[in-house]
This record gives structure tokens, C-alpha cells and sequence, in this order.
């Protein structure tokens, strides 16, 4: 199992089931994308939150693809969402009370109902829907609340990149105790059909973006466009931090 640390941040090497073990007994998990990892020279402060990350996964195919053609040292690639279903299908992880930060009502009320169809028990007063966070100052007093007053088991933010990591490293700053805080934005929108449907065949084959793309190219291929320069910065930096924070 172990680490591998790629720009600063230790990414987890071992299997999805050993992510989802580990989580069991609460933690900070961030999942950055190969454009939020392209991005962290100019976003110190969500940088930060993924270091500060108990742990972090592999979930771009592209940084994978590059870390393990020019060095000896492989990072397993886990997906966020081949972890979303090797996570939702643990019985254990069914049983567990759950609080759902969303960005939508709708998105609230859709991924309720996909967890209640998989046999969680999420009820409306489970789910946040998240306000317009003010950029570099990420708070939410309302949701930091909700989870001392419920102390769930899981924090599942499902909310954009760059945002979740930083909202997710100032709760696990001031919660009382240690739930597990799962970073893994829209990757549930996959499931409940928010998104394209990409089969696991597809996202093992490291294509789930090439799914995406078709279906919403002038969504996506810019932003893959924009994960580009993430080479340069694994061939200048490779383990060392770009920046200090």
C-alpha cells in the first residue's frame, strides 16, 4: 500500500477497497483532477487543502499516465468514480448516517433519491445545498453546524473542484471529531445520470474523458485542453512541491 508523492502530495497507492476501509475510520479525502493539479501555482490556498488531505487519489489518468511512463515508482490510479461504486456498494458504508453538501436543490433532491435507490437512509435534513462561496475565503458555518448537530459518519461533498477541497480542509479544522469528508464533486452525477454515463470498462481504459467530451464537447474538451501544461510541471517538479504553503 503506501504513498507516492507526486508535486507535493501524497497520493494513496493501494487498492480502491483499501481507500474505502480506510475511510471507515474517518479522514480527509480529496480527489484532484488533472486542471485543478494544472492550476495549484496560481491556487495556493486550494494547493494547501490538498496536502493538507489525509488522503489523496489518483484520479487523473492523465497525471497517472505521465508519472508512470518516466518513473520506477507507479501510482495506482483510482477514479472517483470507481471509488463511488466500490463505496456505495460496502454494506458497512450503507448503514452509516451521511450529510450531502450539494450545489443545487435539484442536485439535493436527484442524489437523495439515487442513495435511497442503493439502501442509504438520506432524508431531506441530510443534505446542504451549498451557497456562492466568496473565492479564497471558503466558509460555511450553516453545514458546520448541521454536521455537529447530526455527527454523521460521512461528509460527501459533491461540489465543484477547487472549491470542495478548501470548504473540506475548513471542516475537518473545526469539526469536534473525525468523519470521513469525501471530496468527490460531480463524480455522483455519473451515476444518477446528472452527467454521461461512462462504463467502468471505459474509465479503467482511461478514456472517461474522451465519454465526456462527446457528450458535452463544448464543455469539456476546453477544459481538458487546460490540464496540458500539468506535463511541464511533472517533468520540472516530479515529487518536490511547486510552491510553499
Amino acid at each position: 500500500m503506501g504513498t507516492v508523492k507526486i508535486l507535493g502530495i501524497d497520493f494513496f497507492n493501494g487498492t480502491v477497497k483499501d481507500v474505502v476501509n480506510a475511510l471507515k475510520s474517518g479522514g480527509f479525502m480529496v480527489v484532484p483532477s488533472g486542471p485543478g493539479l494544472r492550476s495549484i501555482k496560481a491556487e495556493p490556498v486550494y494547493y494547501k487543502s490538498l496536502r493538507a488531505a489525509d488522503i489523496a487519489i489518483a484520479d487523473s489518468g492523465y497525471m497517472a499516465l505521465i508519472w508512470n511512463l518516466f518513473n520506477s515508482h507507479k501510482v495506482n490510479r483510482i477514479s472517483g468514480l470507481e471509488f463511488l461504486h466500490a463505496f456505495f456498494a460496502d454494506k458497512d458504508v450503507q448503514k452509516s448516517k451521511f450529510v450531502l453538501a450539494n450545489p443545487t436543490p435539484a442536485d439535493s433532491e436527484i442524489n437523495q433519491k439515487f442513495l435511497n435507490s442503493q439502501g442509504f437512509n438520506i432524508k431531506p435534513e441530510n443534505s446542504h445545498v451549498a451557497p456562492m462561496y466568496e473565492k479564497g475565503n471558503i466558509v460555511d458555518p450553516v453545514l458546520l453546524a448541521k454536521i455537529e448537530e447530526q455527527r454523521p459518519d460521512y461528509v460527501l461533498l459533491n461540489i465543484g473542484g477547487g472549491t470542495q477541497e478548501i470548504l473540506g480542509a475548513y471542516l475537518r479544522k473545526n469539526l469536534s471529531y473525525k468523519p470521513a469528508i469525501i471530496c468527490t464533486g460531480a463524480a455522483i452525477a455519473f451515476l444518477t445520470g446528472r452527467q454521461a454515463d461512462v462504463p467502468m470498462w471505459a474509465d479503467k481504459l482511461y478514456i472517461g474523458w474522451l465519454v465526456r467530451c462527446i457528450h458535452k464537447p463544448k464543455v469539456f474538451i476546453p477544459r481538458y485542453f487546460e490540464a496540458f501544461p500539468l506535463f511541464l510541471l511533472l517533468v520540472k517538479y516530479g515529487k518536490r512541491a511547486p510552491l510553499v504553503v
